[in-house]
């Protein structure tokens, strides 16, 4: 099923070209970080991943330099947290327009400053090159130590899933750049969650970052371990306020706000049912409260809270659909809608 989504083909046809470490732990699409053991006899892990910001400045999501720099460190950042890592500092690369004004430029680097110094870490060098479009790209490294790393698959069914927090924010937010009906809202600075992150390693059975939202990851997750997903809290749990107030000003149901493609930096995780209670005493310990969605099923499948279930054919649609301007954005909500109904009904679209 893992080739019904065409990101996912796409990465299995490039990745079946290229050498891999032999004694990498993650198979490909097995974890947001790449995992290398080190060989100094300690047991440590070396977390490396990578991500550019290229479509959402071409697509006009991020016009801001200022995010452009935050995101490009928080992105690579959510990677390392999905997996448990420490992270020991960045590599980015920036291609700077010709043109580029200086207060542009400035604000850049800002974000980027700022989101390194909120996440107590480096920027360790780079590479800078001309062209006519700024784009940008990050290079994370992150230390696990004394516990093994979370990966994307190992979740069994009848265990729990939680998330770090509630979801939409990401999708809010391209709606309204997007779509261009309302003023995008000022705040959106995701951050990603490395605390949480780190104090998952000992509980967490699997696990996965929402950048590309809570329904793609759960979707993910599911076609990963041939399980599926009961979400038994209500869609006033998961969503945040902020993502409920533009779905209403915008006339959609809050789960467009899940089933966009732009999320925010939330981990998704499963937990064993024993393990429960010690993920709320070391969540606590590490000052925050997990989420909790639903259940993992045997069965693939999404069920949605008072709907039915979500079919992995369905949701393959979904994430297949391009969504970066609004005819596209107009499209991409009738096919929601559609589905929506559907799924009601308990019948295929």
């Amino acid at each position: 099923m893992m080739d019904q989504i065409a990101e996912n083909a796409l990465i299995g046809r490039l990745g079946s070209i290229l050498p891999r470490r032999p004694a990498q732990m993650n198979g490909l699409q097995e974890s947001d970080a790449e995992l290398i053991p080190l060989p100094d006899g300690t047991h440590r892990v070396l977390a490396a991943t990578t991500d550019g910001v290229v479509e959402e400045i071409e697509s006009g999501l991020y016009a801001d330099p200022y995010l452009v720099g935050w995101m490009t460190v928080m992105a690579n950042l959510s990677d390392l947290a999905a997996v448990g890592a420490e992270p020991l500092g960045l590599l980015v690369a920036e291609t700077i327009p010709r043109e580029f004004p200086e207060e542009s430029l400035c604000a850049l680097q800002q974000g980027i400053a700022d989101a390194c110094r909120l996440s107590s870490t480096h920027i360790l060098g780079g590479d800078t090159n001309f062209s006519d479009r700024l784009h940008t790209t990050g290079t994370a490294l992150g230390l696990i130590g004394g516990d093994a790393p979370m990966m994307r698959v190992r979740c069994l069914p009848g265990e729990v899933v939680f998330s770090t927090g509630p979801f939409g924010a990401g999708n809010a937010y391209a709606l309204c750049r997007l779509a261009g009906t309302s003023p995008a809202p000022a705040s959106f600075c995701p951050t990603a969650r490395i605390r949480e992150g780190v104090s998952l390693r000992q509980v967490a059975s699997s696990c996965m970052d929402t950048s590309d939202g809570m329904l793609a990851t759960l979707d993910q997750l599911g076609r990963l371990n041939n399980v599926g997903f009961i979400l038994d809290a209500g869609w006033d749990r998961f969503i945040s306020p902020e993502a409920e107030a533009v779905a209403r000003k915008e006339g959609v149901h809050s789960w467009a706000m899940c089933a966009g493609p732009h999320g925010e930096f939330e981990l998704v995780f499963t937990v064993p049912a024993h393990r429960v209670v010690a993920l709320q005493q070391t969540a606590s310990r590490a000052g925050w409260s997990p989420l909790r969605l639903g259940t993992v099923a045997g069965v693939p499948g999404i069920e949605l809270p008072g709907w039915g279930t979500l079919t992995q054919r369905q949701s393959a649609a979904i994430r297949n659909h391009p969504l970066h301007g609004k005819q596209e954005i107009s499209s991409f909500l009738g096919l929601l809608n559609g589905i929506e109904e559907a799924v009601r009904n308990s019948t295929e679209p």
